[in-house]
């Protein structure tokens, strides 16, 4: 089975890579830094499964990334290897078409068997993401918005309501009909409540 890595780290990528190498039928058949060149080189090397980050430092993140490999014929299956476990983070990988979602913190055999379900079109998730989804779908709390996860996250990063319309091409006042939306969902008053309270929920990360 072919197998590409996307991951900005090379001490990260060489490690994946040893580890995996080292296992009977699986073969590395190549690695990228960015989420641009990740899309090229799949698009030329057709692995079977791609481990995909989400931080990827300038340009596209894993998550654009996995939706554009997953957008060229013959797509491989995509599997995110992330240290990221927010409920956004989750959610955004999903909805992109990633068939899984392990933690980087996972144990080797975790890491195989993930593999090797995703080559055969399997969901594949972390014991830890797995409870998350688990206990979101029993107790979902507040639901928010994609649209008002973007403002909290804007918001966590210092913006103010002129930056966040700037950022999201919307006007101003549609800011505020967000905010005003997102405090009542988290049954807060202030921005800093607001961001505390997704951060505790784990529906964002700083």
């Amino acid at each position: 089975m072919k197998i590409f890595l996307v991951d900005d780290h090379p001490v990260v990528r060489a490690g994946v890579s040893a580890l995996l190498g080292g296992e009977a039928g699986l073969e590395i058949v190549g690695e990228a830094a960015t989420g641009a060149e990740a899309v090229r080189l799949i698009g030329l090397k057709r692995p079977d499964v791609v481990l995909m980050d989400l931080q990827l430092g300038d340009g596209i993140d894993g998550v654009e990334a996995t939706r554009r490999v997953l957008a060229l014929p013959e797509p491989p299956a995509v599997l995110v290897l992330t240290t990221y476990d927010s409920d956004a983070d989750i959610a955004r990988a999903v909805e992109a078409g990633a068939i899984g979602y392990l933690l980087k913190a996972c144990p080797p055999d975790e890491l195989f068997a993930a593999v090797w379900a995703a080559a055969r079109g399997e969901t594949a998730l972390s014991p830890a993401v797995a409870t998350r989804m688990m206990r979101r779908m029993r107790d979902p709390g507040p639901v928010l918005t994609t649209r008002e996860i973007e403002i909290l996250e804007l918001l966590a990063q210092g913006s103010g309501n002129r930056e966040i319309a700037a950022r999201l091409f919307i006007s101003e006042a549609t800011v505020k009909t967000h905010l005003v939306h997102i405090y009542g969902k988290l049954g807060v008053e202030t921005r800093t409540a607001a961001v505390a309270g997704a951060v505790e929920r784990r529906l964002i990360r700083l």
